[in-house]
């Protein structure tokens, strides 16, 4: 049960970062679309439930250790150039959305010292690319143990001050609370989420192989990981309630309940988010320089401007990353979730 937790921690931690956390995704995504976001909530999990138990069968019984190899299950190279030309094209697009991604927690970091602190957020910013390169530099072995003790405590956080605003709030009228802003299809928006989120998480995923010992285990971690993720983003959306200024303006507006409504939990909280957007950071940061450095050199070089270019690009503004790019990355995500759930192979049929 152990290992099951371990892995379950790691890819909640992937799930979790900035704009979770702080609430930003959970508008742009579900609560901006009135009631009909809490079934997108329910959707969107079951979606990443199943990509999860898929992928990770996948992995275990073609004993995968790469992306390539993930994407030479489902297209076979042959002697033309058309499947090298093709594994390039998604290698190419999987880098650039893991570097955005990086860029978005960054930008992250920003705003939480500016909105919470009154500090720049281009101080924010510097601070955090300055840790990643120092990390970049040496080790992120230690990336897994925080997240181990990182996640639980933010899964009981959230679901201790989710109880208590569920204790405060009539349910039974909760469509007086709950206001549809967003006027295009919630559903949509859903499956955007579970399918950018899925094109960060299946290259975390293929790194799990060696905790997976059967199929057994890989059902209690999809089961356990798509519960988790639909319990933690119904708390936050129902969170979102007591937002009672334009929540348009907020950057983290649940650390703007948090604050107004557990003013002693506050502090706590912010290191919940700064230490989520951190390691989400590392992880990501690592993954890009792995897959686009040749030799230690370049690592070096690209880590340097990388940094840097995460700081002029956070300027930009958290929040508007967040709804001008997820949703992009959404559209392109949507052809590996349906090749991962319907495509034809054995390995994806139930024993």
């Amino acid at each position: 049960m152990k290992k099951i937790l371990k892995v379950v921690f790691v890819i909640i931690g992937t799930l979790i970062g900035a704009g979770f956390a702080s609430g930003q995704e959970i508008y742009t995504f579900f609560f901006s679309y009135g009631l009909e976001g809490l079934i997108g909530i329910f959707i969107s999990s079951l979606i990443l439930g199943i990509v999860i138990y898929k992928t990770l069968k996948i992995v275990k019984d073609y004993k995968i250790t790469t992306y390539k190899e993930f994407l030479e299950v489902f297209i076979k190279p042959n002697a033309s150039n058309n499947f090298l030309n093709f594994k390039n094209i998604i290698n190419i697009i999987i880098n650039i959305f893991i570097l955005i991604t990086f860029f978005i927690m960054i930008a992250g970091f920003g705003a939480y010292f500016e909105q919470e602190l009154g500090i720049n957020k281009l101080i924010g910013s510097i601070i955090l690319a300055t840790l990643s390169y120092i990390v970049f530099l040496t080790s992120i072995n230690g990336v897994v143990k925080v997240n181990e003790i990182l996640v639980p405590i933010l899964i009981i956080f959230i679901t201790i001050i989710g109880v208590i605003n569920i204790i405060n709030i009539d349910l039974v009228n909760i469509e007086n609370y709950v206001v549809k802003i967003n006027k295009s299809n919630g559903i949509l928006s859903s499956i955007l989420y579970a399918s950018y989120n899925s094109i960060l998480l299946i290259p975390v995923l293929i790194t799990l192989k060696d905790y997976l010992k059967d199929k057994k285990q890989i059902k209690i971690i999809s089961i356990l990981t798509t519960v988790i993720t639909l319990v933690l983003a119904t708390m936050l959306f129902l969170l979102l309630i007591k937002v009672d200024v334009d929540i348009e303006q907020l950057e983290m507006p649940i650390v703007y309940v948090v604050s107004n409504m557990f003013r002693g939990l506050k502090t706590i909280y912010g290191f919940i988010i700064l230490g989520s957007i951190f390691t989400t950071s590392i992880s990501l940061g690592t993954s890009f320089l792995q897959n686009t450095s040749k030799n230690k050199k370049t690592y070096t070089q690209i880590a340097v401007i990388m940094c840097i270019t995460s700081v002029v690009v956070s300027q930009i503004g958290f929040s508007n990353l967040i709804n001008s790019l997820y949703p992009i990355f959404g559209y392109l995500g949507l052809i590996q979730i349906g090749v991962i759930a319907f495509k034809n192979i054995n390995v994806l049929r139930d024993q």
